[in-house]
């Protein structure tokens, strides 16, 4: 096997925290020992006070010569202080500041910037922002006192002829085949090496008719060619309504520069903040990666910032490079350690510093786990994909990998129901004879992330309900799939009114309110022989209810899909005269998990 070849990376810390977390984010990654040639560069605030410019010429000579770049965080400041802050010597000499982001982006050519928005906590979503970066009102266009040829353009608004030209300022969002294409076209791409069904176009059409409809065409074009893409247009503050409220609903969201700048940010917040967003420029010929928080000039030196923004920059970059196992790893080892909250930053409600978690963060990377599937987190595509699937193909592709999924003894209250989720877990056990009476067991519910399958545990007892009409109604204005109830259930005709999947042991109108109470939430279930934990996913239909571990949840749904294909063919060829026992030996049905077999040219 070759050597896979030496990767260089110009490293430029820049301002504020940037040098800080740049530092503890390398020496993490020391632990991967990957072959990569980090060379240490200049940029920023200090460049432009000292020199003139925030991006010297060294550095773009060092750009020139390395495969990525990696980018702590750029300190920007208003006009006047610009001025205030350079050199004397520099003071009065004509010199303009320049954002170093933006020369990086339209000197490099580097048009897409790409923001993953994931749940690390609970794996319900996963989606990516891809913004424009060349383009659109932050372009660059921005002038205050018209001259004729903008002044005309404006004069008949009613605000600028009570203002005059010397006294109104201009914005325009530069829109163009070119930048739309390459980037609606680095959209579906990304959507399809990812995985994802849906690409989101965001805008406002209805306002900005003429760029918007230019938009919409380029689009309509682009899209023949992806045709397992499905495509949108929405509005831009709808958008950002559910990316609060669903983000579960989103794959890949492409959009113009400003809007993109904005919701991206708001996917910072949807993930639980600026201390765990990353992010990527590509364009054709080069790319750098930076954490999306800005230099926070007030923390340096107080070791406070989190640096799992930039570790999980720096594992986009090891996927870029061609480490995309490294890259994984990485991404586990921060994911894991944020779940945990033993070791995390102020803004995640720990005490630990900087330093504290990049070393916990590389001391998950140096583990050898007994159980390598531990903490996986599975991408809400392939629940999708499970969910339309039926029980019975899901349980011969886990029986193809010799893994035990029924939940013996659940039966379907609701006939027609299939559903799929992430396992939520509930334990309950007997109240003893205290007399302390109602004791609050279904309060977890409020906990319940949108997505999950609640898998109640009370040891099959049919002597109390754990589930009834009330909790369905919580259930289902919270997002949840669906309950398995190891117990009874309750006010059936309701909750079959309500279309709500529900499977239990048993059904009686005994009450639990003073029965039982609330072991746990979050611990592994276990029902006869199978064994349910957090994370997994439950599939569930009129057959019953199987577990997928999440280890397996990607291999089950392809070998259930190609299950299905495989039946199918059979049914069709039977259909078209073929014998049953002849159809089913064509296509493979001794193994209908590897797909239809190809039929041969004389068969």
């Amino acid at each position: 096997m070759k050597p896979t070849p030496t990767k260089s990376v110009a490293v430029l810390p820049g301002d504020g925290i940037g040098p800080e977390v740049v530092s503890a984010a390398l020496d993490t990654v020391e632990k991967l020992g990957l072959p990569l040639d980090f060379r240490l560069g200049d940029i920023g605030w200090d460049c432009w006070r000292q020199e003139g410019d925030p991006v010297p010429q060294r550095t773009w000579k060092l750009l020139e010569e390395t495969d990525t770049c990696l980018l702590g965080a750029i300190t920007s400041k208003p006009l006047r202080e610009t001025e205030a802050e350079l050199d004397p010597s520099l003071r009065g000499t004509g010199l303009t500041y320049v954002s170093p982001v933006l020369q990086l982006r339209q000197r490099l050519g580097l048009y897409a910037n790409f923001r993953p928005v994931t749940d690390l906590d609970q794996g319900r979503f996963d989606f990516t922002v891809i913004r424009e970066n060349t383009e659109g009102l932050y372009a660059g266009i921005d002038v205050h006192g018209l001259d004729e040829p903008l002044w005309n353009a404006v004069r008949h608004h009613p605000n600028a002829a009570a203002s005059g030209p010397e006294d109104t300022s201009l914005t325009l969002r530069l829109q163009t085949r070119h930048g739309i294409d390459r980037l609606l076209r680095f959209g579906f791409a990304h959507a399809e090496a990812h995985g994802k069904r849906l690409l989101t176009v965001v805008d406002k059409p209805m306002v900005l008719r003429n760029s918007g409809n230019l938009l919409r065409e380029r689009l309509e074009l682009i899209a023949r060619d992806h045709p397992d893409i499905e495509t949108e247009i929405l509005n831009v503050d709808a958008v950002a309504l559910w990316m609060v409220r669903r983000p579960e609903r989103f794959g890949v969201l492409v959009a113009e520069n400003m809007f993109g700048d904005i919701l991206s940010d708001l996917g910072a917040g949807v993930m639980g903040g600026l201390g765990l967003a990353p992010s990527g420029n590509i364009g054709d010929h080069g790319s750098y990666f930076e954490p999306v928080h800005g230099s926070a000039p007030g923390m340096v030196g107080q070791d406070k910032a989190n640096p799992m923004a930039m570790l999980l920059t720096v594992a986009q970059m090891l996927d870029h490079l061609g480490f995309d196992v490294p890259g994984e790893e990485l991404r586990d080892a921060v994911r894991t350690v944020a779940r945990a909250r033993t070791t995390v930053t102020y803004d995640l409600g720990g005490t630990a510093g900087t330093r504290e978690v990049a070393r916990a963060v590389a001391d998950r990377l140096g583990r050898k786990e007994a159980d390598p599937a531990e903490d996986t987190v599975v991408p809400e595509d392939v629940v999708d994909r499970l969910a339309r699937l039926d029980t019975a193909s899901v349980s011969d592709a886990l029986d193809s990998l010799g893994v035990g999924g029924v939940l013996a003894g659940l039966s379907a209250r609701v006939p027609g129901a299939r559903t799929a989720g992430l396992a939520y877990t509930v334990t309950y056990r007997p109240v003893g004879g205290d007399g302390q009476g109602f004791r609050n067991a279904a309060n977890y519910l409020d906990d319940v992330p949108a997505g999950s399958f609640v898998v109640v545990d009370n040891a099959g007892s049919t002597t109390c309900t754990n589930w009834g009409s009330l909790l369905t109604s919580v259930a289902r204005s919270r997002g949840v799939r669906g309950t398995a109830v190891h117990g009874s259930a309750r006010d059936i005709d309701e909750i079959r009114a309500a279309g709500y999947p529900l499977f239990s042991t048993g059904a009686t109108m005994v009450s639990g309110k003073n029965r039982v109470e609330l072991a746990a939430t979050g611990r592994p279930v276990t029902v006869g022989d199978v064994t349910v934990r957090p994370g997994d996913v439950v599939v569930a239909d009129d057959n019953g209810v199987l577990v997928v571990p999440a280890a397996h949840a990607a291999e089950v749904a392809d070998r259930a899909e190609r299950v299905e294909r495989t039946e199918t063919a059979i049914a069709e060829a039977v259909g078209g005269g073929l014998r049953l026992d002849e159809a089913r030996k064509r296509f493979g049905y001794a193994r209908p998990w590897e797909g239809p077999a190809r039929q041969t040219a004389d068969a």
